[in-house]
């Protein structure tokens, strides 16, 4: 787990500096956008839900108001919902620029070899992650409704089922460009893998930190996957 907590002290050393500081603000940019886009249509779309169910300005005064109230607070409560998805679906999508800028500094060599993902695998692989994480929580969904007594169990839950998601597809973003064969398996051990998605499901929860957490993510995926490289070379030679 050493490789683990240096790995993410790089990674956070990094947010702050040159193409990871660009790649950070456009990241953002985009995910507010969509997040946006998504909020908007989610606000249409509970309004007439509403409006077909029967709360209409001719069921008592005001009804249209309170309408239009419980439509944003649907809206927000999806749009938090779904923002894990939309920040993990732009930042796969950025994330050969992420791990390239990382690699170019820290690991030269590492970057000459390793091999250039076409936009169309990077857009796949981003289709695939968001889809994933959807089905993931949709099939939580219920079990957190379950545990939303307990006051802790519906966060603890979503944050465990993000945190092994994160975490695979944060190695895999990395792995993909320096795998050799088809199902070569990652470096990166399972505690330290899920350790990694943990950290970044837990700052997704924070506001503002959630803006940083997908790149800080992709920026120490990319070191742990090449130190845990580095340790498995190490421990072969011995």
């Amino acid at each position: 787990m050493a490789v683990f907590f240096s790995s993410l002290a790089l990674g956070f050393g990094q947010m702050f500096q040159g193409a990871v500081l660009r790649l950070l603000l456009k990241s953002a940019a985009l995910t507010l956008l969509i997040f946006a886009l998504l909020a908007g249509l989610g606000w249409y779309a509970a309004d007439w839900l509403l409006t077909v169910a029967g709360l209409g300005e001719h069921l008592f005064t005001g009804a249209g108001a309170l309408r239009g109230v419980a439509s944003a607070l649907l809206a927000l409560v999806g749009a938090w919902l779904l923002w894990r998805i939309v920040a993990l679906a732009v930042i796969q999508f950025y994330a050969d620029e992420i791990v390239l800028a990382v690699e170019r500094r820290y690991y030269p060599e590492a970057a000459a070899q390793a091999r250039e993902l076409p936009v169309s695998v990077q857009l796949r692989q981003a289709l695939r992650g968001a889809g994933r994480a959807l089905l993931a929580n949709l099939i939580a969904a219920p079990f957190a409704l379950a545990l939303a007594f307990t006051g802790i169990g519906t966060a603890l839950l979503f944050w465990a089922v993000n945190a092994w998601l994160l975490g695979r597809e944060l190695q895999d973003m990395v792995w993909l460009r320096h795998a050799h064969l088809a199902g070569e398996q990652a470096p990166v051990s399972r505690p330290a893998r899920l350790a990694l998605g943990g950290v970044v499901a837990g700052l997704m929860l924070v506001p503002f930190a959630n803006f940083l957490a997908p790149v800080l993510g992709a920026a120490s995926a990319t070191h742990l996957v090449h130190r845990a490289q580095a340790a498995r070379v190490h421990k072969g030679f011995r």
